[in-house]
């Protein structure tokens, strides 16, 4: 496969070289050219070939976000990911709305870095050279689940794919808190007994923690926490 072309848009030039050198660890990306500011970054990539814009929010003569929108504005089929120390929900919230495919927080690990990039190069690019679309594959490229994953969930216990996915997305969200069953089924809409067998499921399958803590009486209480 062809290296993907990656355009940075960063004012900050020690950021911006730090950020080269994190794609050219991971190989498979190229930076075919970077700019300092809205208006720059508007008059070249017109002009040259990019797969990925690696986006910072707060640039000399605006807003990333507004660069972003101007994107979709002018129909320029080019993927973004927004890199900066904005933490504001409403950034976050435009961001995605305009079609941002990750978010990432300065300062950050560079194994997050590499997740993204490596999500953007599997889901997307992927995507480019397929043929056969089917709703297996959609499930993949959306949901980042297997085919066989798929079968395994819809067939053990006869569990539902959909709730699985609700149920497991409920608690990617909530990453960092440890939530009971009851919690988790307030927040899917699901009866008790419903959320604790796929809660049963996620812990058998390793993707979701769990942990006991006893009450001064009666039994302890079950939380559940992503991995």
């Amino acid at each position: 496969m062809n290296k993907i072309k990656v355009f940075i848009v960063e004012d900050d030039p020690m950021v911006k070289e730090i950020n080269k050198k994190f794609l050219e660890k991971l190989g498979e990306f190229e930076v075919v050219d970077d700019a300092s500011s809205i208006e720059e970054a508007k008059r070249k990539v017109r002009k040259i070939e990019i797969d990925l814009i690696l986006l910072d929010v707060f640039l000399p003569d605006g807003k990333g976000i507004d660069f972003l929108k101007w994107i979709r504005v002018e129909e320029l089929y080019l993927d973004t990911i927004l890199i900066t120390a904005d933490k504001c929900k409403l950034s976050v919230d435009e961001a995605f709305k305009y079609g941002a495919i990750d978010y990432l927080i300065k300062p950050f690990k560079f194994e997050r870095f590499k997740e993204a990039l490596i999500n953007y190069k599997n889901r997307f690019i992927e995507l480019k050279n397929t043929e056969d679309i089917n709703q297996n594959y959609i499930d993949k490229y959306i949901l980042n689940i297997n085919i066989e994953d798929k079968e395994e969930v819809d067939l053990c216990k006869g569990l539902n794919l959909n709730t699985y996915n609700k149920v497991i997305e409920f608690i990617k969200n909530k990453r960092n808190e440890k939530l009971t069953a009851e919690e988790i089924a307030k927040g899917c809409g699901l009866a008790r007994v419903t959320a604790r067998r796929y809660l049963e499921k996620m812990v058998e399958e390793n993707k979701v923690d769990i942990y006991q803590e006893y009450g001064k009486i009666g039994r302890p209480t079950n939380y559940y926490k992503m991995k």
